[in-house]
């Protein structure tokens, strides 16, 4: 992702063709359960008149289902969901299916857990290596977060270009080609987390992650490290805090 996309990232993504609709109905089908654990799916007939497409768009959805480790296919037995260890927890739409789907508690936390590993190393990266206009502008996606006339989606996406942009200022390309997988996960877990924005401090989510902007204006990549572990902590806890409340049940 370039730095001047980050500005019109979106939290959601339209789908626009037979093909994905196909994958993000079929997938979200076997990540919530329809179709279980060693189950054979409906034949291409039958999947044909359901989704009204050719066999040749079926197929092509069937193989990005297998590159995402959801099924295989075998000869004179059908295509069969996987067990979940085959599952590719980076690839941005199953994780997305999984919040769709409804995550727990453990769920959560594994991921909170891999964005400890992740996040703080990709602040300290940017003390390192982020220019004056890169921290101009996190600031700016920073403050966005206590605006009083901003909705909850909208400090959602302020959140994620924070976030988003952090990676690209670390000038890692091994960081970078994990934006996606941080897009999506952050983009879950803010949003079931801000979906109770009335009962959060605002001023607290925007002052948190100035800290984190201050530290990497310093060239301070323990403090820009440590201020980010804060921000992911405070955002575990709100967003596991929210599995408990109606909204995120229903």
């Amino acid at each position: 992702m370039r730095r001047d996309e980050v500005r019109d990232l979106k939290a959601t993504t339209l789908l626009r063709t037979s093909h994905s609709k196909v994958v993000d109905q079929m997938g979200h089908a076997i990540v919530s359960g329809a179709y279980a654990v060693g189950e054979t799916l409906p034949g291409d007939s039958e999947l044909e008149e359901r989704f009204d497409v050719s066999r040749s768009v079926l197929r092509e959805a069937m193989k990005t289902l297998t590159a995402k480790g959801l099924v295989v296919a075998k000869s004179r037995v059908g295509t069969r969901v996987t067990e979940k260890c085959h599952w590719n927890l980076l690839d941005e739409d199953v994780l997305h299916w999984h919040f769709r789907a409804g995550v727990s508690a453990e769920f959560l936390n594994h991921l909170y857990d891999v964005r400890l590993v992740l996040e703080p190393a990709a602040a300290a990266l940017a003390a390192t290596n982020a220019s004056a206009e890169d921290c101009g502008e996190l600031r700016h996606y920073a403050n966005a977060l206590g605006a009083s006339n901003l909705s909850y989606r909208q400090q959602v996406e302020a959140d994620l270009k924070f976030h988003v942009l952090m990676f690209i200022v670390s000038a890692n390309p091994f960081m970078e080609s994990m934006i996606g997988f941080i897009k999506t996960s952050l983009d879950g877990a803010f949003t079931l987390a801000y979906s109770q924005h009335g009962n959060h401090p605002r001023d607290g989510i925007a002052l948190s992650h100035l800290a984190i902007v201050d530290a990497i204006e310093r060239k301070d990549s323990t403090g820009a490290c440590d201020a980010m572990r804060h921000v992911i902590e405070l955002g575990r806890q709100s967003a596991i805090a929210a599995l408990s409340r109606p909204s995120a049940r229903g």
